[in-house]
């Protein structure tokens, strides 16, 4: 095997998903912790004394102790090359989440004990089935009171739909937690609180045959219900199927404490042996195994600003097939242009560090100049084929966006476009005479918080917003056989255009839309863009 397909088959890329408050962020710090790329787990509450998250680098995110963005953090581990996609749990960033799901092999969805399946996860869930990406569970904070076991299991088939095997099993929750009992050893690993922010804490392993010992570790009544537990398991649950894990019907789930480090290092060592190398990718001209072309990406982010003493702009991309070399040459697809990729970095939360090779399975940073979009491919220079695009879903809220400063309209039109680029709103303009007014369209309202935010603290622009009522949008996918001018519409319809100058329909009501399809014979609306 080359040393190319070795360093392939060693990488691992997931991304870490979840309802927020689960212990996401908690988890993939403690992963970090394991692997030596931190010393020390930082607090992840936004409190102004505390050590922030690594993984929220944000201002917004800091200040108000949430993820609204992903981060994208790399370490090794037992030979393993490990790449994390760390998403946004609130829904109303979702749409980062879907995107960042586009780049990753498989998920880690981490569920809070004392809640189950909560209104996100759902969400989230929905768009990994929509993949088929293997999905493995983490059911943290067992060290406060949790639900029944069995419950929580049931709760993860019911609402998602998947079958569930425990690779180990709690002993009790809250003040009453005294460890897990691992099925593959047969042993129960005793728990004990550790120092948050270290690695190790002492745990004794003693094999669930040996009774007396047991009894004396963990008491009889704890002993009692073990064995019960643990044979209503052997009969009830689904058997282990690796290949059934791998297609995303079978989640193995594993108990723990993020906060305390109990059962994580014992959930990565799981998972590490289940989960896959890099996967094949389909595209235009079928599915690209990682080995079996040289270097080809697609770019499923892009941020703007992470570094403000420099004002960047940062197009994410996941290496899909070969060797990525930062001296080579290769082919924008969308643009048909052959360039150098600029300043290819990996990026640890705020940290950077310059690449000068990468891997298919890794993610890389590099300088966007403003040439790239989200779900654009780059091949080698004599090559030329597109990756599967990635959607753009439907905003559910708008508001007319006003500055404050009319003198500042350059720095405001600047700002809102390169935010628009990076996927988190959506920006249309009215189709009026005279100055054209700006309407921005979010997934989730807080988004609008965070417009507001970064306009002023990143490009000194103030701005009003005012709440339009508009619910639903239509895109006119059959624009160039229709007069748009001339659509008859309903009262409560307006007519935008996006970015690109596609035209669009805006309506309060969803009962208009059909009315309007009635009014305007041959006329074809659609909810995705398809440019």
């Amino acid at each position: 095997m080359s040393n190319y397909t070795q360093e392939i088959n060693r990488r691992r890329t997931f991304a870490i998903i979840s309802h927020p408050d689960a212990g996401k962020t908690t988890l993939t710090e403690k992963f970090l912790l394991y692997g030596g790329a931190i010393n020390l787990a930082g607090s992840v509450k936004g409190k102004a004394t505390a050590r922030h998250a690594v993984s929220d680098w944000m201002e917004i995110e800091k200040e108000r102790g949430i993820s609204v963005t992903s981060s994208v953090l790399q370490f090794e581990y037992d030979g393993y090359c490990i790449n994390i996609l760390d998403t946004p749990g609130h829904q109303d960033f979702s749409e980062d989440t879907y995107r960042t799901l586009m780049a990753a092999d498989s998920a880690v969805m981490v569920i809070d004990a004392s809640k189950g399946v909560e209104a996100q996860t759902r969400k989230l869930f929905k768009v990994c089935g929509m993949r088929g990406i293997p999905i493995f569970t983490f059911i943290n904070k067992l060290d406060r009171d949790a639900n029944d076991t069995f419950d929580l299991l049931d709760d993860i088939e019911k609402e998602l739909g998947i079958a569930t095997c425990p690779v180990n099993w709690p002993i009790g929750s809250g003040k009453a937690f005294q460890g897990v009992y691992d099925r593959e050893s047969q042993c129960v690993i005793s728990y004990s609180d550790t120092e948050k922010g270290t690695k190790e804490g002492v745990a004794t392993e003693v094999p669930i045959k040996d009774e007396e010992h047991l009894r004396e570790l963990i008491g009889n009544d704890a002993a009692d219900k073990l064995l019960g537990e643990i044979e209503l398991l052997d009969g009830a649950s689904a058997e282990f199927d690796l290949d059934e894990v791998r297609a995303g019907r079978l989640t193995p789930v594993c108990f723990g404490s993020a906060l305390t480090n109990f059962g994580v290092e014992i959930f990565l060592k799981h998972f590490l042996n289940m989960t896959t190398p890099p996967l094949p990718r389909m595209s235009d001209i079928g599915l690209i195994k990682p080995t079996e072309k040289e270097f080809s990406a697609f770019v499923f982010k892009i941020q703007a600003n992470m570094n403000k003493a420099h004002r960047d702009r940062i197009a994410f991309m996941r290496i899909c097939s070969g060797k990525f070399d930062a001296q080579m040459e290769v082919r924008h697809v969308q643009g048909n242009k052959v360039l150098r990729l600029s300043q290819p970095q990996q990026i640890m939360a705020d940290e950077r560090k310059i690449l000068t090779e990468a891997y298919a399975g890794d993610i890389i940073g590099v300088f966007d100049p403003g040439i790239f979009s989200i779900g654009d491919t780059l091949c080698m220079p004599k090559e030329k084929f597109a990756y599967e695009g990635i959607p753009t879903f439907a905003p559910e809220h708008f508001a007319r966006v006003r500055q404050i400063d009319t003198m500042k309209r350059k720095q405001f039109v600047k700002g809102i476009e390169q935010i628009a680029q990076e996927g988190a709103i959506q920006i249309f303009t009215e189709m009026t005479a005279g100055m054209e007014e700006v309407i921005v369209g979010v997934v989730g309202v807080l988004q609008f918080d965070v417009l507001k935010y970064r306009l002023e603290n990143e490009y000194n622009v103030e701005i009003r917003l005012e709440n339009l009522p508009y619910e639903h949008i239509r895109w006119i996918e059959n624009k160039e056989e229709v007069n748009v001018e001339k659509l008859i519409g309903t009262s409560d319809m307006k007519k935008v255009k996006d970015m690109k100058g596609n035209p669009l329909l805006l309506f309060v009501n969803s009962w208009s839309i059909g009315m309007t399809l009635d009014r305007n014979k041959g006329l074809v609306l659609t909810e995705f863009s398809r440019n």
